[in-house]
């Protein structure tokens, strides 16, 4: 710092400019409170790999949010982030939004897993604070009667009767060679029901479940699982569980010479990383998921950026990032971070997803009608879309070539 001395002329100058400075204000304009907005996921634990992916979207949303101008019919609010690690702990999701409420959250997304999920939002509901869901299929999430409460992203029942659906077209286009099925699944709320759907409605489209096979989140060894599956013979193998039994399994199931097809619904593992990196095990598997528009033009683009930023493409990113703008769009429409209003909003909300596979939104009872997954396989150690036409940029191989 330079001094400089006082002198009779600087004095009488900085005199003048406090003068004019009272006879004409300068108006100065405060900058608008931000909007806090809790992001609740497991980035540590056993799913944290997808935890931290859809954290990594919330964030994302909410640069783009900001950089964009912030919520313009609220003087250009900018977004906040309240981060939470939930762990695979559904009393510390909820604790965790008990903190951020009384931080001054307006509103939340979250959990990956249903069962995170269900803890957070009935624990958001205490507050009438709106939640918007960026990853969990559980129907019971929308289904309770949660007002605050918003799925922009298809429900489990939702993407297993499009599974069904997508499993009876390839398998007549095929002549029928699936005949019988074995289900392994996780034994949380998302694998349970998942499975407990599948074993319903598998034996109208002519294929027998064998068995029912569920396991813990995390499991270290399949060995066992994977010998009585190879003792019943199935023609096809349908998984639902996450990313790191995901991967375990299919390896197990290589390993051991079992001839069965892999079907998964929801299957945790099942990405670019895992068509890249596992590429000795995943060519071919098929998979009924949650996944990007490769027709939309913006799509592109997109996993350019997450390229450049070392980012994998996973469902997780997309539904981060959407689940933060549904937020913003309400905020925007209501402009206000008011409750009374934001959840009404969200009710009300047409708000499109551009790089999913989705028909128009409509909200019904906190759950998108608009949404739905989509048939994936792994070809060439690339994601490839298969079904439904409308949105495929390959052609299914099935049943999967033995060897």
């Amino acid at each position: 710092m330079t001094f400089r001395p006082t002198t009779r002329r600087s004095t009488l100058a900085a005199g003048a400019a406090a003068i004019a400075g009272l006879a004409m204000p300068t108006v100065l304009r405060a900058e608008p409170a931000a909007i806090k907005i809790g992001l609740i996921h497991p980035v540590t634990g056993p799913l944290a790999f997808s935890g931290n992916q859809c954290r990594i979207g919330g964030q994302m949303a909410i640069t783009d949010v900001n950089a964009a101008g912030g919520i313009k019919t609220m003087g250009g609010a900018k977004l906040e982030a309240l981060l939470g690690d939930s762990q695979l702990k559904p009393e510390l999701a909820a604790s965790l939004v008990d903190q951020f409420a009384e931080a001054g959250a307006a509103g939340f997304t979250g959990c990956y897993a249903s069962s995170l999920g269900l803890a957070a939002t009935q624990a958001a509901a205490k507050y009438g604070l709106p939640f918007s869901i960026d990853s969990g299929v559980a129907d019971s999430l929308t289904t309770r009667g949660l007002a605050n409460t918003f799925r922009l992203f298809p429900s489990a029942t939702v993407c297993v009767n499009g599974a069904v659906d997508e499993l009876a077209g390839l398998n007549k286009a095929a002549g029928g060679p699936v005949k019988t099925a074995v289900l392994v699944h996780e034994n949380s709320e998302f694998g349970t029901t998942t499975a407990a759907t599948l074993k319903e409605k598998l034996p109208a489209i002519g294929i027998k479940v064998l068995d029912v096979m569920p396991h813990a989140t995390p499991t270290r060894d399949f060995t066992n699982v994977v010998l009585r599956i190879k003792e019943q013979k199935p023609d096809l193998v349908i998984i639902s569980n996450y990313l790191n039994e995901y991967v375990l399994l299919i390896r197990t199931l290589k390993q051991q010479r079992v001839p069965s097809g892999i079907f998964s619904v929801f299957g945790g593992g099942f990405s670019l990383k895992f068509a890249k990196e596992q590429n000795d095990i995943s060519e071919d598997v098929l998979d009924f998921n949650n996944w990007q528009n490769p027709k939309a033009p913006t799509t592109a683009a997109f996993r350019k950026r997450l390229d450049a930023a070392g980012v994998a493409t996973t469902y997780e990113v997309f539904f981060g990032y959407y689940a933060v703008k549904l937020l913003a769009d309400a905020f925007g429409r209501a402009g206000t971070a008011d409750k009374a209003q934001v959840v009404p909003a969200l009710g009300a909300s047409t708000f499109y997803p551009d790089m999913l596979p989705y028909n128009p939104t409509k909200f019904v009872n906190g759950q998108n009608q608009g949404a739905q997954g989509v048939g994936l396989q792994v070809q060439h150690a690339d994601v490839k879309v298969v079904w439904p036409d409308q949105f495929a940029d390959a052609k299914a191989i099935f049943p999967r070539p033995k060897g």
